[in-house]
C-alpha cells in the first residue's frame, strides 16, 4: 500500500465501525444525522480556520509522504475529513451513551470537575502564553466550559463519559498521526509552540484540542435537538 494513503486510511478507520452501526435498529444514529451534520459542519469551519492559520504560522505541518496531495482551502483533504470522521465516531458514542445512561445524579460531580479543569486550563494557558498551541487550546477550552457551566447544561456527565471511552481509540489514531509505528510523523509539530510534553508521540495539548473539538460538536448536536435537549438544571448553582 502506498504511503500516501496512510492519513486517509486512518480517517476511514475512525468512521467505519460507527457508520456501520448507525443503522442498527436499537441505536438508530442515522436518525440523528439531521442534528449531527449541521453541528459538525459549524465546528469543522472553526477548526479548519484555526488549522489554516496554524499551518501558515508553522505551528504544525503535514508530511507529504502520507497524504494524497489533494488540498481543500489550503489544507490536505485528509485533514478536512478528520473533522468529520473523528466527530462522527465520537458523536455516535455519545448518542449510544444517552440511550443507556441518565446524567441527572452526576451533574454536580461533573460541574465540580469542570471548574477544576477550568482552573488548570487558565493557569496553564497563562503560564504558557508564548506557546501558541498550548495557550490558544487551553484558554479556548476554558472559556467554552465556563459558558456551558453558566448555562447549566445537563449533558456534561455524558460528554465526560464519552471522552473517557474514546481515549483508547484517540491514542491509537493520534499516535499513528504523530509517528507511532511509522517511519515519520504524519503531522509534524513545532515544539517552539507547545510545552514539548509528549504522551508517547502525542503532544500533551492534543488531548485538550480533541476535548474542545468533541465538546463543541456535542453542544451543537444537543442544542439542535439531538439525543438530549440541553436545558438548564433547576436548583443547581453554577458551581454546585
Amino acid at each position: 500500500m502506498p504511503d500516501k494513503y496512510i492519513y486517509l486510511i486512518i480517517d476511514l478507520a475512525c468512521i467505519s465501525i460507527p457508520f456501520a452501526f448507525s443503522f442498527h435498529p436499537r441505536l438508530g444514529f442515522r436518525k440523528q444525522w439531521k442534528y449531527f451534520f449541521p453541528a459538525c459542519l459549524g465546528t469543522a469551519i472553526v477548526f479548519l480556520v484555526w488549522d489554516y492559520f496554524f499551518v501558515r504560522g508553522n505551528v504544525w505541518s503535514f508530511n507529504s509522504r502520507y497524504i494524497t496531495g489533494v488540498y481543500l482551502f489550503g489544507l490536505p483533504l485528509e485533514e478536512c475529513l478528520f473533522f468529520i470522521c473523528v466527530p462522527y465516531a465520537c458523536m455516535f458514542t455519545y448518542h449510544a451513551i444517552t440511550l443507556f445512561f441518565k446524567s441527572s445524579r452526576y451533574i454536580q460531580a461533573a460541574n465540580y470537575f469542570s471548574w477544576c479543569l477550568v482552573a488548570f486550563l487558565v493557569v496553564s494557558g497563562v503560564l504558557n502564553i508564548g506557546r501558541l498551541y498550548t495557550s490558544v487550546t487551553f484558554l479556548l477550552l476554558a472559556v467554552f466550559l465556563v459558558v456551558l457551566l453558566v448555562r447549566r447544561v445537563s449533558f456534561l456527565p455524558q460528554f465526560y463519559m464519552t471522552f473517557a471511552i474514546i481515549l483508547v481509540p484517540f491514542f491509537v489514531s493520534n499516535g499513528l498521526l504523530t509517528g507511532t509505528g511509522l517511519a515519520e510523523p504524519v503531522v509534524r509539530y513545532n515544539d517552539n509552540f507547545n510545552t514539548g510534553i509528549r504522551l508517547l508521540t502525542i503532544p500533551f495539548e492534543d488531548t485538550f484540542y480533541g476535548m474542545l473539538l468533541i465538546l463543541m460538536n456535542v453542544t451543537g448536536f444537543v442544542y439542535l435537538g439531538g439525543s438530549e435537549v440541553a436545558v438548564p438544571v433547576e436548583g443547581n448553582a453554577v458551581a454546585d
